[in-house]
Parts: C-alpha cells; sequence; structure tokens
C-alpha cells in the first residue's frame, strides 16, 4: 500500500504518515519507485497507532508506547501501566461528565419545578 492509499484508507494526512516514519517506529517502510510501500506489519503498527491515539494518548505517550511494543513480551508489564494510566484517565473524565450531567439535571428540575 503506497503512503496515497493508507493516507486515505486510514483517513490520515500524509503529514502525520511522514510523522509515524520519521520515529522510526514502521522499521519496514520503504521508499520504492519514489513512493512510500507500506507492508502487513506496518499497516498493523499504523492501526495500533490509530487506537492509541483513539483512547486519547498523546504523540509522545503514542510514541514511547509503540516503541515499547517493538521491543517485545518483556516491555508488556511496563505496557500495561500505560494503558492502566491512560484507563484511569478516562474513568476520571467520565466521572466528571456524570458530575456535571447531575448538577445540569437538577437544575433543569429546579426550573421546571418553578413554572
Amino acid at each position: 500500500m503506497t503512503k496515497q492509499e493508507a493516507s486515505k484508507f486510514y483517513m490520515i494526512p500524509e503529514e502525520v504518515l511522514d510523522e509515524y516514519a520519521a520515529w522510526g517506529l514502521c522499521g519496514e517502510v520503504k521508499k520504492v519507485m519514489a513512493d512510500w510501500k507500506y507492508d502487513d506489519q506496518d499497516l498493523e503498527r499504523l492501526s495500533m497507532i490509530m487506537a492509541l491515539h483513539d483512547m486519547g494518548f498523546a504523540n509522545a505517550d503514542v510514541e514511547i508506547y509503540m516503541r515499547l511494543l517493538l521491543k517485545g513480551d518483556s516491555t508488556k508489564p511496563e505496557r500495561m501501566r500505560m494503558l492502566n494510566r491512560q484507563r484511569n484517565k478516562a474513568l476520571d473524565e467520565i466521572h466528571l461528565r456524570e458530575r456535571q450531567l447531575e448538577r445540569m439535571d437538577y437544575l433543569r428540575h429546579e426550573i421546571r419545578q418553578n413554572k
């Protein structure tokens, strides 16, 4: 798959693909006949990168996670810690939003009662 095809398929700007390649995370990315070629392993890594971004990981954390992933099974405990931290952040955000909704519902209730 070319860079343009990967960009369209994953809906990722080509500049972002260039950034990922610059990180050295897609080690199998090759420049062939003036165009990038991604193999299946590169596409799996790209999918993981996109999933990490979707989970709310910052660019720096995505890079750290991917470097750990490429090092192999010995990094499972650190990757699990990173996922747990991100999960806790997501839960904190959910709880904050729940409290906000409760407050809004209270105010809505008050407005309805005072008609």
